[in-house]
């Protein structure tokens, strides 16, 4: 069956990247709509109501669409939608783990690190709210220096994040990490076994459009997109 896909998203949202390396990984062609959604578009609030991206729109070709509204719908309906490739384990402890580390950046990541880096080097820029507050991004970089420690240990341990398998869980980090990285606040050389699993994600074909990201006035550090760094 033939489904057109389009994907309304903003290059430099986490949970966006996140949609797009799950539709990537998954070899399912999709359009993208690159979306100003701080400007709240008519667009895409009569798809979202919250107003916010990603939001994908799937067409099939004998039946209405079907829009499913930001990042847990979307890579809820990968899955079961599109099982091969498998980007939950079958082992049920791995997929628990799995979606646990998910919950972790939805949530404690982005509320301790990402949200405070982000806030300051893009939002502010977009919304037009002055320069960027160097006492909150010096909480932001301490807080993901906190989080880089958790995950330097668990990949220490384990090939991916939640196991032996890559999972939805290694895309939440990378694209955290993805967008944090653009602005050149990694903190590499502290955490080798992170820089090892993200060299890996980064060198998939799924993460290669991630790579082409640019934002006019944002320019990425000279590393970004360099796969051997």
């Amino acid at each position: 069956m033939t489904i057109d896909r389009t994907l309304h998203h903003f290059p430099l949202d986490p949970a966006s990247r996140q949609a797009r390396l799950a539709l990537g990984e998954k070899r399912l062609p999709f359009v993208e709509v690159s979306t100003r959604y701080w400007e709240r578009p008519k667009e895409l609030t009569r798809l979202n109501p919250s107003g916010m991206v990603p939001v994908l729109v799937e067409k099939p070709a004998d039946g209405p669409p079907l829009v499913l509204c930001e990042l847990r719908a979307i890579l809820d309906h990968l899955e079961e939608a599109y099982p091969d490739p498998p980007l939950l384990a079958p082992d049920p402890a791995e997929r628990a783990e799995a979606r646990r580390l998910l919950t972790w950046f939805e949530r404690k990541f982005e509320f301790e690190a990402s949200g405070y880096i982000l806030h300051e080097k893009i939002e502010k820029r977009l919304l037009g709210l002055g320069s960027p507050d160097l006492a909150n991004l010096r909480m932001g970089r301490d807080g993901l220096k906190n989080h880089l420690f958790m995950l330097d240990d668990l990949l220490q341990a384990r090939e991916w994040l939640a196991g032996k398998r890559m999972s939805f869980a290694d895309f939440a980090a990378a694209a955290h990490i993805s967008v944090i990285d653009y602005f050149g606040d990694m903190p590499w050389r502290e955490f080798p076994a992170v820089k090892t699993w993200y060299m890996k994600l980064k060198s998939r074909p799924a993460f290669r459009p991630l790579l082409s990201d640019r934002w006019p006035g944002l320019h990425p550090a000279g590393h970004y997109d360099d796969l051997d760094f």
